[in-house]
């Protein structure tokens, strides 16, 4: 028994009985509910997709992927694993938050430890340990964490995970943007198994050395213009605050944040916690730029501005209490992806000879990643959102904060009056 889904992106998505069991599952449900670009929907109105549609897309690009590794010649695809690696995509964004990644930069434990946590409970567990077993539930896990000593792991975890690929073409799709363009295709005919570092590994074939270079220029432009969008940023902020906020208070705890759905948290929020930020988002009263800078012209900027949120906070309202405004309605955004243009992926050549592709890249192939570091500078910036612009902004400050250690900054904060 299977079931045909009419999908936007890949138009029919097969699925057979065991993936449907999942499908039914409430975990899987639940993601529904769950759009796949948190805010970006107040920027680019069609950016309502989810990550359900997400997870199906995952799902079919993996057996894609399989399929075409499998007719590869001399190649031998375990069953077992093939079978794990296709419900790893399916279920990799079980433990997703509402609104994407927003509350991982806030602190919160990673949507991959939740996930895996979700493999083994309720009807989701019931129905994976009678396809396979407790055995499959970790293996499925090991996965979604990249710690799978599979062959077929870099499908889910890696430089050409299936995950990428659909959400990039996904995201451009239902935001009307012709940037997350990818030769998908060619891609997955270039996949090959391969013996690299003593161990079977996927590679690619040096005839999609170009694809790759398109998903790996997707994938910046779609940070640059999508996901780090100005009002993107704001409304993520906004909600960052209004959820520490709220868990600071009491008002809600962490475990039960992770069982919410976007809608119904904020709902959550605004009456609950009468949160006057979430409220603003609601309506569209986002906070404005008073500060915007490249990266570039920050090149000291320490790594607390994204790693301890709470001191962060206490930054934000520090400076704008100098700004003549009330704490909260200051924030300071650095967001970070250091791993943007990575590639470390395993190259088998035309002669047969097995080489590593890294971000260094390949004379006459992959240049692409030597100019990693300035195309992320280029996307990154250092941002500061205001509720009010007439707000004295002491921009001196801020810049000489965001180039200095933790350690001294929060020394500095003791001695401030």
């Amino acid at each position: 028994m299977y079931e045909v889904v009419r999908d936007p992106l890949w138009d029919n998505i097969s699925l057979d009985e065991t993936a449907l069991a999942l499908l039914d599952t409430p975990t899987v449900q639940r993601l529904r509910y769950i759009r796949q670009l948190g805010h970006a929907f107040l920027v680019y109105p069609g950016a309502t997709h989810s990550r359900f549609e997400h997870a199906l897309g995952a799902y079919h690009l993996t057996r894609r992927a399989l399929n075409s590794l499998g007719s590869t010649e001399g190649a031998t695809l375990d069953p077992a694993e093939c079978r794990a690696v296709t419900f790893a995509a399916l279920l990799h964004d079980i433990g997703h938050y509402p609104f994407s990644h927003a509350l991982e930069e806030a602190g919160f434990p990673s949507h991959e430890a939740l996930g895996t946590a979700k493999l083994s409970h309720g009807a989701l567990g019931q129905a994976l340990r009678g396809i396979g077993g407790d055995a499959l539930v970790v293996e499925i896990g090991r996965l979604i964490r990249g710690q799978s000593p599979s062959p077929l792991g870099g499908l889910i975890s890696g430089t050409l995970d299936l995950d990428k690929i659909d959400y990039l073409s996904r995201d451009a799709r239902m935001c009307g943007v012709p940037y997350g363009t990818v030769d998908v295709d060619r891609l997955l005919a270039s996949l090959t198994i391969v013996e690299c570092d003593g161990r079977a590994q996927v590679g690619i074939h040096e005839k999609g050395v170009s694809a790759l270079e398109s998903l790996l220029f997707a994938k910046y432009q779609m940070y640059r213009n999508v996901y780090w969008h100005h009002a993107v940023r704001s409304a993520t902020c906004m909600f960052k605050r209004a959820v520490r906020q709220a868990v600071q208070r009491g008002t809600i705890t962490v475990n039960a944040v992770a069982e919410l759905t976007d809608d119904a948290f904020m709902q959550r929020l605004i009456e609950r916690d009468r949160s006057q930020l979430a409220l603003a988002i609601r309506e569209r009263r986002l906070f404005k730029r008073a500060l915007d800078l490249p990266a570039s012209e920050v090149p000291e900027a320490q790594g607390w501005l994204t790693d301890d949120p709470g001191l962060l906070e206490q930054v934000e309202d520090r400076l704008a209490r100098r700004a003549g405004l009330e704490p909260g309605e200051l924030l300071v955004d650095f967001p970070v992806r250091a791993n943007m243009l990575a590639v470390d992926i395993p190259l088998r050549l035309r002669d047969g000879r097995i080489e590593r592709l890294t971000s260094e890249g390949r004379a006459g192939q992959l240049g692409l990643p030597r100019i990693a570091d300035e195309l992320y500078q280029s996307a990154q910036r250092l941002r500061v959102f205001v509720s009010r612009t007439t707000a004295r902004l002491p921009e001196g400050d801020i810049l000489k904060l965001a180039s200095q250690p933790a350690a001294t900054v929060k020394q500095q904060l003791g001695e401030a009056p």
